[in-house]
């Protein structure tokens, strides 16, 4: 009688120096793929945002309204999972925000909120180490935020396209 195994590879194991970096890269890619969907949420509220304060620019009173109940209505969504973000997570968002508005994050909040609590923000920013007013480098500094960012964003359009060829294949519009 013979039995037919499969087939194994053995390989020595990675050197510490090289399984810290792995380990480096799974964590952020994990905090990216964590993160991404709430800065393209985050993106998209802008631009609608930008959108309604153009609407209202000459109506102060309106303006202030408008933003008031959208921090509400924000808050009551996400104030709660964006506070169990790591502090890590958190500055992976701040550079995705960047990255999806082509506003940093200071400057954002400068906009909505004013100066004064755009400066208080930087200021806890900095206690974290993470700086609101850096601008997002795919370049350089955030080129392996932005290779997991591509990765993710080929496998969202894949599964989107396979979803619409589902529905081409079983009739349905």
């Amino acid at each position: 009688a013979m039995i037919f195994l499969p087939e194994f590879v053995k390989t020595a194991k990675l050197p510490r120096k090289y399984a810290r970096q792995r380990q480096r890269w799974d964590k952020l890619r994990y905090n990216v793929y964590k993160v991404y969907p709430y800065a393209v949420i985050a993106a998209d509220i802008l631009k609608d945002v930008d959108t309604e304060l153009v609407r209202l620019e000459d109506d102060k009173d309106a303006r202030k309204k408008y933003l008031k109940s959208l921090e509400k209505e924000l808050n009551k969504q996400f104030k709660g999972e964006l506070e169990e973000l790591t502090i890590s997570q958190g500055q992976v968002l701040v550079k995705l925000i960047n990255r999806q508005t082509g506003k940093n994050c200071f400057s954002i909040i400068q906009e909505l909120k004013g100066g004064f609590s755009a400066v208080v923000w930087q200021s806890v920013a900095l206690l974290f180490s993470n700086n609101l007013k850096r601008e997002y480098d795919p370049e350089d500094r955030d080129k392996d935020i932005e290779m997991i960012v591509q990765e993710l964003e080929t496998q969202l359009y894949h599964n989107y396209m396979q979803q619409q060829q589902h529905v081409q294949r079983s009739g349905h519009r």
